[in-house]
């Protein structure tokens, strides 16, 4: 199982959000031990270090971007993802360009809390304790 893994579920766990800790760390998990292949897009990377950017010095930064490289496989970003995105109906263009990714790339769902912003993605979109159940 390929799954798309959305920025705020890796963010849960690097900023130990306790809420959701539990679910999103699991998927860590699972795609740590090649349970399941865990994909986060390219455009995860930046959109992460900007958000930790008061909490993190360059050492740091590249010791969080190094383990999401050995957990994760990084999907490229392409041009036609970000044209098809733009050309989308939705409010989020980050939003659209993970959708656009998802289905490129083939996965088979995309790990998100926020599965109203995807109502329109033709790749499913689970909650990280939907996905748990279903492994």
């Amino acid at each position: 199982m390929k799954v798309l893994i959305d920025t705020n579920v890796i963010l849960d766990v690097l900023c130990g959000r306790t809420e959701f800790l539990e679910a999103s760390s699991k998927v860590w998990k699972y795609c740590e031990v090649n349970k399941i292949t865990g994909v986060i897009s390219a455009l995860s990377i930046p959109n992460i270090v900007y958000i930790l950017r008061k909490e993190l010095d360059p050492d740091k930064t590249k010791e969080i971007i190094d383990r999401l490289f050995l957990i994760f496989e990084v999907a490229e970003l392409k041009t036609e993802d970000l044209r098809k995105a733009a050309e989308m109906k939705t409010s989020d263009y980050e939003d659209a360009i993970q959708m656009c990714c998802a289905a490129r790339i083939n996965a088979n769902f995309i790990v998100t809390r926020n599965i109203r912003d995807f109502v329109s993605s033709t790749v499913p979109a689970v909650k990280p304790s939907e996905l748990i159940e279903r492994i």
